[in-house]
């Protein structure tokens, strides 16, 4: 942040939002490196095995507990928590790419996810199959 009087002072709770595919892990994990803060993927606090998405009250909760330091970027857009990080962060940065941009990113990124089988969170894998040929198909 620019304080009054050009003065910078590092974020030291900031939130990354922005589309699928904007890069928001890329910088939250960025920061959290080069500022010595702790990285919070709200992603693995919501997706369980097989793709479960933790009950509203419980990622809630997981999310108040994570984001009770005081130093921490954290990534994601889950309206269910905004109020919580949000009044938390000193700091947003929101992502705004082109459609262009992002599709190219998530192509690339689900194929090298998929061709690695990568593991994500708590176990989880994206399948080829159903990235793109399955019902919630990113195309």
């Amino acid at each position: 942040m620019v304080e009054p009087g050009g003065r910078f002072e590092a974020p030291r709770r900031a939130a990354v939002v922005g589309t699928s595919g904007s890069g928001k892990t890329t910088l939250a994990s960025s920061l959290a490196q080069r500022l010595g803060l702790a990285h919070v993927e709200l992603d693995s606090l919501y997706w369980g095995p097989d793709w479960t998405p933790a009950p509203r009250e419980r990622f809630r909760e997981q999310v108040a507990q994570a984001l009770s330091g005081e130093a921490w970027t954290t990534d994601g857009n889950y309206g269910a928590v905004r109020d919580i990080v949000w009044t938390r962060a000193d700091t947003v940065v929101w992502l705004d790419y082109s459609l262009p941009v992002v599709m190219g990113r998530v192509t690339w990124r689900t194929l090298r996810r998929s061709a690695l089988q990568e593991e994500l969170w708590n176990g989880n894998r994206e399948r080829f199959r159903e990235a793109f040929l399955g019902r919630e198909s990113i195309i």
